[in-house]
């Protein structure tokens, strides 16, 4: 039995698998570049975060309508369930499809209208995030923002994402707005950039929690702002393995963070990209890492933690983990 947990950093365009890739070309009448699908599976051999994006982005294309989006969105969310998900927080990159001619009604209907029915056939909850381009203007982001605004869906934050290059400062306006709006905000930073990324987000946009994170660990006052703050770092081992942020998973800097008081979270970032949805990510860096069943129920906790749930959730969410634990413990 997974364990179960929340997650609270994967991209839903990440969870877009070759083989739907394939139906949607289909169905939309969209030329791949690809001979088929295995052949588009050798692309994933990624030299960098760029590398991804590049493939990433283009893979988009085959995304066209209200009925793609909310596609997509059950795809993962049935593969989630399988995986102990338990609570989700979505990331969507809204600009990704606008820019390219599709209405943000079209893109967040869909979306929206998938994540309701899973709340009544998996009892799974969730909540979406509008993820801003950093390597787009902040201009763009602010407009892209208030379109969002404009469409009857339930939002539940904005983020920061993309390549992470030049200062978040530009972004400053869409995420006053979204704190104007009530909704949460986070941030991608200390990816590939560096720990001063993270403080910038913390202090420019008033980022709640900070997606990677990982190089925090290059200056220690930014390591111990984290821990004092409960910070939350949602971290994707698998992820930054793939992309060579880290040398290999048995390097991955998990117990040095939470040794020192971080409250680290366990996610997927993008599964059909780097070859394990949230179940894999636990299994894989329990296995690497040797950690035991009290560390990953401690992991799951983070996670409810963590999430922008009611308290009342929330608590229903740390009972599963209890219940899960206890289990264990008994078999």
């Amino acid at each position: 039995m997974a364990i179960p947990t929340a997650e609270l950093h994967v991209h839903l365009e990440g969870t877009l698998e070759p083989e739907l890739i394939y139906q949607l070309a289909e169905r939309n009448r969209v030329e791949l570049p690809w001979a088929g699908i295995e052949d588009l599976r050798t692309r994933y051999d990624f030299t960098g975060l760029q590398h991804f994006l590049d493939l990433y982005y283009a893979n988009m294309a085959v995304l066209r309508t209200e009925e793609d989006f909310a596609d997509l969105t059950r795809a993962y969310l049935a593969r989630a369930v399988r995986a102990g998900v338990r609570h989700t927080e979505l990331f969507l990159d809204l600009q990704a499809h606008t820019g390219r001619g599709v209405p943000a009604e079209v893109v967040l209907r869909g979306v929206d209208d998938a994540l309701g029915a899973s709340e009544a056939e998996y009892g799974v909850s969730s909540g979406l995030i509008i993820t801003l381009l950093r390597h787009l203007p902040g201009e763009a982001a602010t407009e892209a923002l208030r379109e969002a605004l404009e469409v009857d869906v339930r939002l539940l934050g904005v983020g920061l994402c993309s390549a992470e290059t030049g200062s978040a400062r530009p972004f400053r306006e869409a995420f006053e707005l979204a704190a104007a709006h009530g909704l949460h905000r986070v941030a991608h930073a200390g990816e590939e950039g560096p720990a001063a990324n993270v403080t910038e987000v913390l202090d420019v946009l008033g980022a709640e929690r900070v997606d990677h994170g990982i190089r925090a660990l290059e200056d220690d006052a930014v390591v111990e702002r984290l821990a004092a703050g409960r910070v939350p770092l949602t971290m994707c081992p698998l992820s930054n393995v793939r992309l060579q942020v880290v040398g290999s998973l048995d390097a991955y800097p998990l117990r040095e963070l939470t040794d020192r008081g971080v409250l680290v979270t366990l996610n997927s970032d993008d599964p059909a990209y780097f070859g394990g949805y949230v179940d894999d990510v636990y299994r894989e860096t329990a296995a690497a890492l040797g950690l035991g069943t009290q560390e990953l129920a401690a992991l799951a906790r983070n996670s409810m933690e963590a999430s922008f749930v009611s308290e009342v959730r929330r608590a229903e969410l740390v009972a599963e983990v209890d219940a899960w634990e206890a289990g264990l413990r008994e078999a």
